[in-house]
């Protein structure tokens, strides 16, 4: 199976212009253009999963227009997305933010999902998405540390709890470096399909790990790439992977 992820801004661009009247001006205004170019790139790669991050469900700033549903008719998947800020946060009253969304496309043969929401940070959504012999979960994770840390906590529970092979995959937000997860991957039993730790941000002169696709036992990567588009402020990873067998006793147990 092909699994991409991509943290795509909300389709609102790249370049010396998304800053311009104000700084971060562009997240007020998506692209139609850059939506078509994400979405051809996408379609151009097959996956079966897609795994977005910063996509906008039908604000007024993508001229009401449900990113995660107009790709995945594209590519003929269904879509499930959320707004990532949690139903009791105040953000879910107000215009263009309330329809900041992550969502995971994917193709027809794979149904099966559930939203947890995280306790701290201001972004808490966590996806989850049963396959017939696997877990994938997507994230996007808080701007402070103290969050992220508390956030990777939850996150090790979900997964060792799993009693299926897991895929965690999203964007940490990891700014201080591999540290950050270091203790969380080595408890939970996670590894990267990013083994050369490339970074991913910014897509302009990549110097940042910020994105990852992490797995467990019972999952065998065949492939992983980062494609050098520049449609977004990351670059998307992309991640061949095969289900090799059951999960051992998971580690709560």
């Amino acid at each position: 199976m092909r699994i991409l992820l991509y943290n795509i801004r909300y389709a609102t661009g790249t370049g010396p212009s998304f800053h311009l009247p104000l700084p971060g001006a562009g997240y007020l205004r998506a692209n139609r253009q850059v939506l078509t170019d994400i979405t051809r790139f996408i379609k151009a790669e097959d996956p079966d999963i897609v795994g977005l991050v910063e996509v906008d469900s039908g604000s007024i700033r993508s001229g009401m227009i449900n990113q995660a549903e107009y790709i995945a008719a594209e590519l003929g998947h269904y879509s499930i997305y959320e707004c990532k800020y949690g139903t009791e946060s105040i953000n879910t009253l107000m215009p263009i933010v309330r329809k900041q969304c992550n969502a995971f496309l994917a193709s027809p043969r794979v149904h099966g999902e559930r939203f947890h929401y995280f306790d701290t940070g201001i972004k808490r959504l966590i996806i989850e998405l049963e396959l017939e012999q696997a877990v994938i979960f997507l994230v996007h994770l808080s701007l402070k540390y103290r969050h992220r840390q508390a956030q990777l906590r939850t996150l090790h529970d979900l997964v060792t709890r799993s009693t299926k092979p897991v895929l965690l995959a999203g964007d940490f937000n990891t700014f201080w470096g591999e540290h950050e997860t270091y203790l969380f991957m080595q408890a939970a039993g996670l590894r990267s399909a990013n083994a050369a730790g490339l970074p991913s941000y910014p897509s302009s002169n990549p110097r940042r790990e910020l994105d990852f696709i992490l797995y467990t036992e019972g999952i065998e990567v065949t492939n992983f790439r980062m494609p050098a588009v520049r449609f977004s402020d990351h670059l998307p990873l992309v991640c061949d992977f095969e289900v090799t067998s059951a999960r051992s006793t998971p580690a709560h147990a």
